[in-house]
C-alpha cells in the first residue's frame, strides 16, 4: 500500500460512523417507515426533499420501445409515490422553519381541500350526467381529502401563529428556482422575491376557511359551532383591518355574514344579555324553549323594522306547521299568529296574500280578527309611514272585510281606529252598502247576531239552492264561499259529487280524493273539474281563472298536485294559442315553446300523467316547424313510451329531408311503421277517463284515424 493509500485509509476510519441517508425507494418498500422516519429530530432527508424526491420519481417520463418521451404514465407505483409526498406534507411541521414559498404552497393547498370538503357538502342540482369515470375520480378525490381532513386543519391552524409575511412564485421565481436546485430547502432568493401576501391578509382567509370547516362538522358535534364563530368573527375583524378592497384577499362578505347570524343563533355569546341578542338568536332561544308568544312579539315588532328575511319567518312558520301536524294541536292558533304576522309583513311590502293565510282565514271568530287588528295596529307607524305603506294596508283591510260573510265581523274592522283613519268616509260607507246588498240574510241589528255556521240550514237558504249555484258557478272565489257554507251545515256531505258531469282523470282523482281536509278536497277537485270542462267547450278565460285558483291552493301543501296543474296550464295555453293568434299563422310566444321542451324533457315517475298533454305538445312542435327540436332533442324515454311522439319524431325527420328524395326514403319507411303499429289495432278504443289518445273505430285496413284537438299541419 502506499503512503498516499494509508493517509487516506487512516482518515476514513478515524471518522465517526453515520448512518447512511434513506434512500425514497425504500419507503414504497415499507409502509410505516415514512411516519418512523419523520418522527426523528433532524430527518435526513429533510420533509421537503422528501416530497421532492416523490415527485421527481413519479414525474419521470418514460422512453418506448421505439425509443421515444412518453409522459409518465399513472401507474400504481407512481399513485403511491404522489400519496407519500401527500402524506408528508400532512405530517406535523413548523411551518415557520419553511421557506416562505414553500409555506405559503403548503396553505393554498390545504385551504384548497378544506374549501373542496365544505363545498361538496352543499346541495347542487344534479347535472347531466357525464362519463362514469369523473364520477369515481371526484369520489376517490373526496373520500381521500375527508380522511386527511383533520391534518388539514392542524395545518391551517399552524398558519394563525406565524408572525412572518408569506409569498407565492411568479414565473421569474420559478425560473430562479430552477437556476438553484441544490438550495431547494433554504432561503434563497427565489423564496422571498415572489409575490408578497402579507400576514394579515393570509390569516384572514385562513379562519374564514376554518370557519366554514368547523361549521360543516357541528351538524355532527354541535360544540364545534364555537370555534366557527370564533373564526368568522376574527376574520370580520381582520377584513375591518386590511380593508376590504385588498389585492390578495379576496372575501365574500355577504356569505360571511350570514355564517355570523347562524353562529349567533347556534351559539350565543355568553357575556349577551337578553338586549344584546339578534332577533336570529331571540327567535331560535324562544322556539327552543317554547316561548311562542315572544316569537309573536318579535314578529310584530320587525314588522316595522323589517330587519328580519321574510324567507327566515316563513321556515319558522314552516316549522311550528310540521310540529302541529305531529299532532301538537295547541299550536294551531299560534300557527294562525304567526301567520298572520307574516301576511301583514308581505303587505306592507307589497307581496300577495299567501295560500296558507287564506286557509287558515276560511272560519273567521273574533278572536282571530280582534288579533289580526291588533297586528295591522302595531305594524305601521302612522306618522311616519309612507302613502305607499298606508296604501297597502288600506287595501288589505278592504279585501279582508270583502272576504267575509258575516257583517258582525266586517263592523269589527270598518269600525276600527285604524281602518276609519286609512279609509275615507266615501269608501267606508261605499264597502258597507256593497256588504249590505251582497248578504241581505244577514240581521243588521245592534245586537250581537250569531254566527252564520250557527244558522239552521232553512232558516233562509236550503242546501239544494247553495249545491244548484255551486253548479253554475265558474267564479273560484264564489265556489270557495259556497262550500265553506255548505260545510258550515252539514259535515257528513261529499260535494264533489253533487254533478255527476264533474269528472276527473283517474290518475287525478285517486290524488285529490286522498286530501284529508274535507273542505280542501272538494275545493280542488271542483276547480278542476270545471277547469277541464271549460277547457273542453273552449271557455279558456274562465279555464285560466279556476286552474290559476287551483294551482295557488296546492301550492302550499302538494308539490305533485302543483306540477299536475302547471301540466295542465301549459296544455290549456297551447289551447288558447291554437284558437286566438295561431289561427292566423302567427308564431307562439317564445316562453311557451320553452314550456313545451320543458315538459317533454321533463322526467318525474311520481308525477299524475296524461298522455294527451305529450301528445298535444308533440303536435304543437309540429305545427310551428320545430323538426330540429323534434329529430334530434326528443328524450329517448319518452320516445319508447309514447307511440305518437315517435310519430311526432319521424313526421318531423320526412319533413325535414322532403327535399331530397333519395334521402326521405328511409325516414319515410320508418313513418309509416310507426302508422301502422298506431292505427292496427284488434279492438274498437275511446279516449278513456285517463285522457289516453286511441282510435275511434276499428277499420279492417291497415289505416285509421287519430282523434286530435290541434290538427298537425306537415309543411316542407
Amino acid at each position: 500500500m502506499s503512503a498516499e493509500a494509508a493517509d487516506r485509509e487512516a482518515a476514513t476510519s478515524s471518522r465517526p460512523c453515520t448512518p447512511p441517508q434513506t434512500s425514497w425507494f425504500e419507503f414504497l418498500l415499507q409502509e410505516s417507515l415514512l411516519e418512523k422516519h419523520l418522527r426523528k429530530p433532524c430527518p435526513d432527508p429533510a420533509p421537503v426533499q422528501l416530497i421532492v424526491q416523490f415527485l421527481e420519481q413519479a414525474s419521470k417520463p418514460s422512453v418506448n420501445e421505439q425509443n421515444q418521451v412518453q409522459p409518465p404514465p399513472d401507474n400504481k407505483r407512481n399513485r403511491v409515490l404522489k400519496l407519500l409526498a401527500l402524506k408528508v406534507a400532512h405530517i406535523d411541521m413548523d411551518l415557520a422553519t419553511l421557506p416562505p414559498t414553500t409555506a405559503m404552497a403548503i396553505l393554498l393547498y390545504n385551504r384548497w381541500a378544506i374549501r373542496t370538503i365544505v363545498q361538496s357538502s352543499f346541495p347542487v342540482k344534479q347535472a347531466k350526467p357525464g362519463p362514469p369515470q369523473l364520477s369515481i375520480i371526484f369520489t376517490n378525490i373526496i373520500s381521500l381529502l375527508l380522511q386527511q381532513a383533520s391534518d388539514s386543519i392542524l395545518v391551517l391552524e399552524a398558519a394563525l401563529k406565524l408572525n412572518k409575511d408569506l409569498y407565492v412564485h411568479t414565473m421569474r421565481t420559478l425560473d430562479l428556482l430552477a437556476v438553484e436546485p441544490g438550495m431547494v430547502n433554504g432561503e434563497t432568493e427565489s423564496s422571498t422575491a415572489g409575490l408578497k401576501i402579507k400576514t394579515e391578509e393570509m390569516q384572514c382567509q385562513v379562519c374564514y376557511d376554518l370557519g366554514a370547516a368547523y361549521f360543516q362538522q357541528g351538524s355532527t358535534n354541535p360544540a364545534v359551532y364555537e370555534n366557527a364563530r370564533e373564526k368568522f368573527f376574527r376574520t370580520k375583524e381582520l377584513i375591518a383591518e386590511i380593508g376590504s378592497l385588498s389585492l390578495h384577499c379576496t372575501i365574500d362578505e355577504k356569505r360571511l355574514a350570514g355564517y355570523c347570524q347562524a353562529c349567533d343563533v347556534l351559539v350565543p355569546s355568553s357575556d349577551s344579555t337578553s338586549q344584546q341578542l339578534t332577533p336570529y338568536s331571540q327567535v331560535h332561544i324562544c322556539l327552543r324553549s317554547g316561548n311562542y308568544q315572544e316569537v309573536i312579539k318579535i314578529f310584530v315588532e320587525d314588522n316595522l323594522t323589517f330587519s328580519l328575511p321574510i324567507q327566515f319567518r316563513q321556515s319558522v312558520l314552516r316549522e311550528l306547521f310540521q310540529k302541529a301536524q305531529q299532532g301538537n294541536e295547541a299550536l294551531d292558533e299560534i300557527c294562525f299568529k304567526v301567520c298572520a304576522c307574516n301576511t301583514v309583513r308581505d303587505v306592507l311590502e307589497g307581496r300577495t296574500i299567501s295560500v296558507q293565510f287564506n286557509q287558515l282565514f276560511l272560519r273567521p271568530n273574533k278572536e282571530k280578527i280582534d288579533f289580526l287588528l291588533e297586528v295591522c295596529s302595531r305594524s305601521i307607524n302612522l306618522e311616519k309611514a309612507s302613502d305607499t305603506l298606508k296604501g297597502n294596508m288600506a287595501a288589505f283591510l278592504k279585501n279582508v272585510c270583502l272576504g267575509l260573510e258575516d257583517l258582525q265581523y266586517v263592523f269589527m274592522i270598518s269600525s276600527h281606529e285604524l281602518f276609519i283613519t286609512l279609509l275615507k268616509d266615501e269608501e267606508r260607507k261605499l264597502l258597507v252598502d256593497q256588504m249590505r246588498k251582497r248578504s241581505p240574510r244577514v240581521n243588521l241589528c245592534i245586537k250581537p247576531v250569531t254566527s252564520f255556521y250557527d244558522i239552521p240550514a232553512s232558516a233562509s237558504v236550503t242546501i239544494g239552492q247553495l249545491e244548484h249555484q255551486l253548479i253554475l258557478s265558474v267564479d273560484p272565489w264564489r265556489i270557495r264561499q259556497i262550500l265553506i257554507e255548505l260545510h258550515g251545515m252539514t259535515s257528513e256531505r261529499e260535494f264533489w259529487t253533487v254533478s255527476n258531469k264533474w269528472e276527473l282523470p283517474l290518475v287525478y282523482s285517486s290524488v285529490i280524493l286522498g286530501i284529508k281536509d274535507n273542505l280542501t278536497r272538494d275545493l280542488v277537485y271542483i276547480l278542476m273539474a270545471k277547469g277541464l270542462h271549460c277547457s273542453t267547450v273552449k271557455d279558456f278565460a274562465h279555464a285560466k281563472q279556476l286552474f290559476a285558483a287551483c294551482l295557488e291552493l296546492v301550492t302550499e301543501f302538494s308539490p305533485k298536485l302543483r306540477q299536475v296543474m302547471l301540466n295542465e296550464m301549459l296544455l290549456l295555453d297551447i289551447y288558447t294559442h291554437e284558437a286566438g293568434t295561431g289561427q292566423s299563422g302567427e308564431r307562439p310566444p317564445s316562453d311557451l315553446i320553452s314550456r313545451v321542451r320543458g315538459y317533454l324533457e321533463m322526467r318525474l315517475p311520481d308525477i299524475p300523467f296524461r298522455q294527451v298533454i305529450s301528445e298535444e305538445c308533440v303536435a304543437f312542435m309540429l305545427n310551428w316547424r320545430e323538426n330540429e327540436y323534434l329529430t334530434l332533442q326528443v328524450p329517448a324515454f319518452l320516445l319508447q313510451s309514447n307511440p305518437f311522439v315517435k310519430l311526432g319524431q319521424l313526421l318531423a325527420a320526412t319533413c325535414k329531408e322532403l327535399p331530397g328524395p333519395k334521402e326521405s326514403r328511409r325516414t319515410a319507411k320508418d313513418l309509416w311503421e310507426v302508422v301502422v303499429q298506431i292505427c292496427s289495432v284488434s279492438s274498437q278504443h275511446k279516449r278513456g277517463n285517463d285522457g289516453r289518445v286511441s282510435l275511434i273505430k276499428q277499420r279492417e285496413s291497415t289505416l285509421g284515424i287519430m282523434y286530435r284537438y290541434v290538427s298537425i299541419k306537415l309543411e316542407s
